[in-house]
């Protein structure tokens, strides 16, 4: 089986690595093309900057599409897909904008579409989700979906540093971009939740990232001091839950318990869950991102389009209605503002530096809170354990 690769970088790398070492699974797989960007020189006979030549190439297999970003990748997996070829990506971001198009366009045209390194990296999530569905209605999805962030918190809370010390760290580790935005403000986080709970619901979410989101950006010593005191681990996660025929969707800051898995899940390592009603809930734990872990992924992938392995179909045309008040939970807000009459609507109760807002709709506590922050940039909010759906 021939392999082309969309893309050279990190991930890219670590598949050429994983195929060419050949054990007993993938010694008949093999990279025929590596395309580059334009005018960059080729260090490998592999390369090539010319896409029509992989399209072209009947011997070409598989597809593996791991250049990041929206264009030219939407435009390179469509034509691949319609060219015959299989795909396979770990581009999240991709994936959560055109994934019902992509899907359609396999199907059109007998070819698979695979994409399970593109939420957790290496762990076997999205593989997990379509068997628990193969049963179960999942009604919920939570967990930590970004290594990045999750890092960050870890090591404020161990070693007490400030969030920009930290932050440095994690870039010079390689787990943090040069411009970190969609680790630390949660839009990485939306895009892997997005694509969890479209497969989990079989719907088509648009504009997701004009849902609730809030990041970490605003956190400070002092915060993750005084939940420490309170016998609690602060993480970004993201969270859905479906009833009925609604269905919420939120990424934010929470507050997890000390004995809880969340708390206790370290340094870039991922914690996903999913609530099914036979299942009940179950935790997928792994390195959530990295060169092999994730080129792990993608090769099963590949393995299973190899030995014509069907996962889960979808149509992502199920007509459900996203409610922000669907969730109800208590809420810390620190701010120097006064926010009396924002939230005059709910109890609120004073504790430290801190406002307890209580039993707030999760989509309205968004709401209010870019309101805040049109005041007081600085202002952070977290979750309190133990939401409830309404």
């Amino acid at each position: 089986m021939k392999i082309a690769i969309l893309g050279f970088g990190t991930v890219g790398k670590g598949v050429y690595e994983i195929v060419k070492k050949a054990n007993m699974q993938t010694q008949n797989l093999s990279v025929s093309h590596i395309l580059i960007r334009k005018n960059k020189i080729r260090t490998m006979p592999e390369m090539t900057d010319d896409m029509s030549e992989i399209l072209t190439d009947k011997d070409v297999d598989v597809v593996v599409e791991v250049m990041g970003g929206i264009e030219p990748a939407h435009e390179y997996i469509l034509a691949a897909l319609n060219h015959g070829k299989n795909v396979i990506t770990a581009n999240k971001a991709v994936v959560a904008i055109y994934l019902k198009e992509f899907t359609e366009a396999a199907e059109r045209n007998h070819v698979k579409f695979y994409f399970e390194a593109s939420v957790g990296g290496g762990i076997p999530w999205i593989q997990g989700l379509e068997k628990a569905l193969r049963i179960d209605n999942v009604n919920s999805i939570s967990g930590i979906f970004n290594g990045t962030s999750n890092f960050i918190l870890d090591q404020m809370s161990k070693k007490g540093q400030p969030f920009v010390e930290v932050l440095k760290e994690a870039q010079k580790l390689g787990y943090a971009e040069a411009d970190p935005s969609a680790d630390i403000d949660g839009y990485d986080i939306a895009n892997k939740l997005c694509i969890s709970a479209d497969i989990a619901y079989d719907i088509d979410i648009k504009n997701h990232q004009k849902l609730p989101i809030f990041g970490i950006r605003n956190i400070t010593c002092e915060d993750v001091k005084y939940f420490q005191k309170r016998g609690l681990a602060v993480k970004l996660i993201g969270r859905s839950h479906q009833k009925d025929n609604k269905f919420d969707y939120v990424v934010e800051p929470a507050l997890f318990l000390d004995q809880t898995l969340e708390a206790n899940t370290p340094d870039n390592y991922n914690l996903i869950s999913l609530n099914g009603e036979t299942i009940g809930k179950l935790d997928f734990f792994g390195q959530g991102a990295g060169m092999l872990p994730t080129a792990n992924a993608i090769v099963q992938d590949i393995l299973d389009v190899k030995e014509r392995k069907s996962h889960l179909k979808r149509d992502f045309d199920k007509r459900m209605e996203y409610c922000p008040d669907l969730t109800k939970g208590d809420y810390l807000l620190r701010t120097k503002v006064n926010v009396s009459e924002l939230f005059k609507n709910y109890q609120v109760s004073k504790e430290g530096s801190y406002l307890v807002v209580h039993q707030i709709p999760v989509g309205m506590m968004h709401k209010l809170m870019k309101l805040v922050l049109q005041e007081d940039k600085a202002a952070f909010m977290v979750s309190l354990p133990d939401q409830e759906v309404a």
